[in-house]
């Protein structure tokens, strides 16, 4: 049983009608994936997810059903669903708030999404859990709040939850501060990491990291 943590991710209300994104790719391509409007959840934009995706297939050679993946900050679950959708092994699911998880339950049962395992639990607790129980995963999806310092607390906990030649997407509010030149230094939680392929749109910052 997972020990309560007062590191919980804090969802600002969103202004606006109810939102919702909908899965690009794969056996469940164009269902609609409602986002909670009370919790002003960021789901990835579509674009986004379209353009990792295709990333995580190229330099995966589009193998999906070997892959064991693991989304730590679910939220909406439209990193998580959109893995499922494309057939892979299985997707664990993470996230703390209550009525955020029952609605990823709520979906999974509507797509009768076997695959898919959803946990109600503290983001860094279970990857130092899985980590220590020996749990290793080809894709792990870091999409947390922005502005509450989870990246650099979770990305160092994923060197020791990937397999080898496993792959880690990264999305943030800011660019990820890595040296541009040899002479600098990268902060530490950024230590060990390289960026494959990398992106901006708007607001977003995304990555596709592996280890070095």
């Amino acid at each position: 049983m997972q020990k309560k943590s007062s590191h919980k991710p804090s969802y600002p209300r969103r202004p606006g009608p109810p939102q919702q994104v909908r899965i690009i790719g794969g056996a469940w391509k164009r269902t609609p994936l409602p986002v909670l409007d009370a919790f002003g959840l960021r789901p990835t934009p579509d674009r986004v997810r379209e353009t990792v995706f295709n990333w995580i297939r190229h330099q995966l050679d589009g193998d999906w059903d070997s892959l064991d993946c693991l989304d730590l900050f679910a939220g909406s679950g439209a990193l998580g669903f959109e893995a499922a959708s494309r057939g892979v092994r299985s997707v664990t699911m993470i996230d703390t708030l209550g009525p955020v998880v029952r609605q990823l339950e709520s979906i999974k049962e509507k797509l009768k999404a076997d695959q898919v395992k959803i946990l109600r639990a503290d983001a860094l607790a279970v990857a130092r859990d899985l980590a220590q129980r020996g749990q290793r995963f080809d894709l792990i999806f870091l999409d947390p709040p922005y502005q509450q310092d989870f990246l650099s607390q979770a990305l160092p906990l994923c060197a020791n939850l990937l397999k080898e030649g496993g792959l880690v997407y990264a999305e943030s509010g800011d660019a990820l501060p890595f040296a541009e030149t040899e002479q600098a230094e990268s902060p530490a939680w950024l230590s060990g990491w390289q960026q494959v392929r990398g992106d901006k749109a708007g607001m977003v910052h995304f990555y596709l990291l592996k280890l070095h």
